[in-house]
């Protein structure tokens, strides 16, 4: 189930995507489901349009190609509707291709433990200014 602002930006990717479904005359047939299928598994996201002289409205249309394919309705405007369904292996793919680049992790690491010394050091001069401060009280008093 999609939330609303997930459907938001599914919308906004699919203004620019183009008409890949159509359905005619023949409404949902199996082999329109089986393109659906394939397009599905390949983009996760299309738009699709129903014919004027389709027997059946964009709603419905969309509504029997989610219930076949395992999709979920995003929009339906005018004569156009888009469909939505999660890849998997897209999502994998894409997480595998953000792999570390270890000359920058290593620079992290270096900047992060200068970072940390920095803070030991200050801590240090801290306290000793703190020490300092309550002998110089305990002498005057």
């Amino acid at each position: 189930m999609l939330t609303s602002k997930q459907r938001a930006e599914l919308r906004s990717q699919a203004a620019t995507l183009d008409t890949i479904l159509i359905v005619g005359k023949n409404g949902v047939s199996d082999t329109l489901i089986e393109q659906a299928n394939m397009a599905l598994n390949a983009r996760e996201l299309i738009k699709g349009r129903v014919l004027e002289n389709s027997l059946l409205s964009p709603q419905e249309a969309m509504a029997e190609i989610c219930a076949a394919t395992g999709a979920e309705e995003v929009q339906t405007v005018g004569s156009k509707f888009v469909i939505y369904r999660r890849n998997e292996k897209l999502h994998q793919n894409s997480q595998k291709a953000k792999k570390v680049n270890p000359v920058r992790a290593g620079a992290q690491a270096r900047r992060a433990a200068k970072h940390a010394e920095r803070e030991k050091r200050n801590e240090y001069f801290r306290q000793a200014a703190i020490q300092k401060a309550i002998e110089k009280r305990k002498n005057k008093g």
